[in-house]
C-alpha cells in the first residue's frame, strides 16, 4: 500500500516530465507493471502479477536527455533513485527538488583533501542539502565547470 505522504509512481513521472519541458529536454520513459514484471518484487510468488496486498505495482525508469546526463528509477516501494554521471542517490520523496537543483545549476561539485575526494552538493528546498560522494578521482565536464 502506497504511503500517503510520498508519490506514486505515476505522479513521480508526471513531475519529472514537468521539468523535462520547463528545461526544454527529451524524456525517455520505460515502465515495468506488475509484480512479476518490477525488480525488487520478494513478497509475491513466482508469475504473480498482484501483491500479496492485490495492489498491482508499477516501476519506472526515466532518462533524461541533454547535460548533465540525468536517470531516474522509481520503485513500487515508494522510493527512487537518481543518477547524475555516476553518482547514484536514493531520494524517495525529493526527486523533482534534486532535478530542479540540478538542472538549475544550484548543484555543485566540492573537493577536499580530507577526507580525500569530490563530492555532488545539492541544495534542496527546507536548508537541507545532499551529499554524495564522486566515485574516482575524474570529474565531467559539467563538474569541472561547476566546482566551488
Amino acid at each position: 500500500m502506497a504511503h500517503p505522504h510520498l508519490p506514486t509512481t505515476e505522479s513521480a513521472v508526471t513531475a519529472i516530465r514537468e521539468i523535462a519541458q520547463e528545461f526544454h529536454l527529451e524524456m525517455t520513459v520505460t515502465d515495468d507493471i506488475g509484480a512479476d514484471q518490477t525488480s525488487r518484487r520478494t513478497s509475491s510468488g513466482a508469475f504473480a502479477v498482484l501483491d500479496p496486498d492485490g495492489s498491482l505495482p508499477h516501476e519506472a525508469y526515466v532518462e533524461l536527455g541533454g547535460s548533465p546526463s540525468l536517470t531516474v528509477q522509481i520503485f513500487p516501494e515508494d522510493d527512487a533513485r537518481i543518477t547524475a554521471w555516476s553518482v547514484s542517490s536514493p531520494m524517495p520523496d525529493a526527486v523533482p527538488a534534486f532535478l530542479r537543483s540540478v538542472l538549475g545549476d544550484l548543484a555543485h561539485v566540492k573537493g577536499r583533501f580530507f577526507p580525500p575526494g569530490w563530492w555532488l552538493v545539492v541544495p534542496l528546498p527546507g536548508d537541507t542539502t545532499h551529499k554524495e560522494l564522486v566515485p574516482g578521482s575524474s570529474l565531467t565536464p559539467w563538474m569541472n565547470r561547476n566546482v566551488r
